[in-house]
């Protein structure tokens, strides 16, 4: 770690401080099976409070492990944890004392998780919007506008993420998901993958002058010695996840989207072997078919985007059981931008991604909810994906269940997220009205809970 970078961290700390105070500071966030690296990260924060119970009373409770609808539900809170649900008659005998939150008007479903998203990039439609924020933000500047994005995200149900890659920011990331977990800042669980691999001239910033030294957005790895040392550096200093970039250029060809692929298949096996040796998992960027045939091939646990994805393809996704995130949302997003700018392939894939999408839902794959938020601005609610998702072939249900207990199960945090019941975090949602037959009222959800904390309540 560069001298100018623990200059910068302390400077985060510092900022980070004085815009929150010490009285902000709530209970302890546990990192979900994903703990910091004591050298790095030695403070402690306060224990949470185990006495404080919450008696929720739910008018209809989304069950997303069995698919269902239940009526009239009581969930029981206990510090941080559920402790218990079922039929209100029978939650509220052994309630006792607890406060109560009525959302009998409401239909409750679990926390929902965002399993692709950008917190230090606030929009990236044409190259400049990106070569703008690594060259004229500071990292500090970004990890303040990350703190923005987090809450806003919280607030827009989503109490857990999974963030890939700083854009640049090198382990900013790290950095915001200690302090949600430390109680200074308001956010969901963090899963993080710090600086994300790519090799060399394909990733930006790219197209200056060769005298200069630019920086880059991603850890350039050239090599199967440099890229095992990559993959240490990254889990050294925090990483959950191993994220790296399979290709680049997407062309049509005959009816095929391909692309190039950014690294061999003995460099890109090697940062998949390295990262699980480690414990860790690897989502892989591939687009066209070309690098997710060679992140398939490397045993990566998940796609990204996948506009590319054939039958044959997506066979081999749910023979292998690797999981699909499609990031929907954001290819419409910036496709007319990216098209105006010289790129018109992008308008073309919104619908190889809706063929696609609608092929592997009837093929089974595992699809989790991901937005590449950041990739379009914090100001865009993240549950838009929703309508998408449902569009293009998914029930209501399912895609609901996409955002709870399938992302959960792919980021190995079950027992923790993504499900109301007992022992796991009390990571609540609301919406009024039935999601199940108008899917755009997840972009309204009404009433937010985090482990046991009201971060939003519902107006009557």
């Amino acid at each position: 770690m560069t001298k100018l970078y623990c200059r910068r961290l302390a400077l985060i700390a510092i900022v980070l401080g004085a815009l929150t105070g010490a009285s902000t500071v709530w209970s302890t966030w546990f990192s979900l099976g994903f703990p910091f690296p004591a050298a790095a990260h030695g403070s402690q924060a306060p224990a949470p409070d185990k006495g404080n119970t919450t008696l929720i009373k739910a008018g209809r409770l989304i069950d997303v492990k069995n698919g269902r609808v239940l009526a009239d539900q009581g969930i029981l809170i206990e510090g941080e944890r559920i402790k218990q649900v079922g039929s209100i008659a029978q939650v509220q005998s052994s309630a006792g004392g607890a406060a109560v939150i009525d959302l009998s008007n409401g239909t409750v479903m679990p926390g929902l998780i965002d399993c692709h998203t950008h917190i230090l990039l606030q929009g990236d439609v044409t190259s400049a919007d990106y070569d703008d924020q690594l060259l004229k933000d500071s990292i500090p500047f970004r990890a303040i506008r990350a703190t923005t994005a987090v809450k806003a995200g919280l607030m827009n149900g989503f109490t857990a993420m999974r963030d890939l890659e700083t854009e640049g920011a090198m382990y900013a990331d790290v950095d915001i998901k200690r302090a949600i977990n430390l109680g200074y800042i308001d956010g969901p669980h963090m899963f993080v993958s710090t600086r994300a691999l790519s090799s060399t001239g394909t990733y930006p910033l790219i197209g200056y002058s060769w005298e200069l030294k630019v920086p880059e957005g991603v850890q350039i790895v050239d090599g199967v010695n440099e890229i095992r040392k990559a993959v240490r550096e990254q889990v050294k200093y925090g990483a959950d996840w191993i994220k790296y970039y399979s290709d680049r250029r997407y062309y049509l060809k005959d009816g095929t989207l391909h692309s190039w692929c950014n690294f061999t298949d003995e460099e890109a096996k090697a940062i998949v072997d390295e990262a699980h040796r480690l414990g860790k998992k690897v989502a892989a960027h591939s687009i066209g078919k070309d690098g997710i045939a060679s992140a398939l091939r490397a045993g990566v646990d998940s796609i990204e985007h996948g506009d590319g994805l054939d039958d044959e393809l997506i066979d081999e996704v749910v023979r292998r059981g690797v999981y699909w995130c499609p990031t929907i949302y954001v290819g419409v997003y910036v496709a007319e931008g990216r098209a105006a700018g010289g790129a018109p392939i992008w308008k073309t894939m919104i619908d190889l991604e809706a063929r696609a999408f609608n092929k592997a839902v009837k093929k089974g794959a595992k699809i989790v909810f991901g937005t590449d938020a950041g990739g379009f601005p914090w100001t865009e609610n993240e549950a838009k994906e929703f309508n998408y998702m449902v569009k293009y072939g998914m029930t209501p249900m399912q895609a609901i269940q996409s955002a709870t207990a399938v992302a959960s199960t792919m980021l190995g945090a079950s027992q923790e997220i993504g499900s109301i019941e007992p022992g796991r975090y009390a990571d609540v949602i609301a919406v009024v009205g039935d999601p199940l037959t108008d899917i755009s009222l997840m972009e309204h959800a009404g009433f937010v809970m985090k482990a046991g904390r009201m971060v939003k309540g519902m107006k009557n």
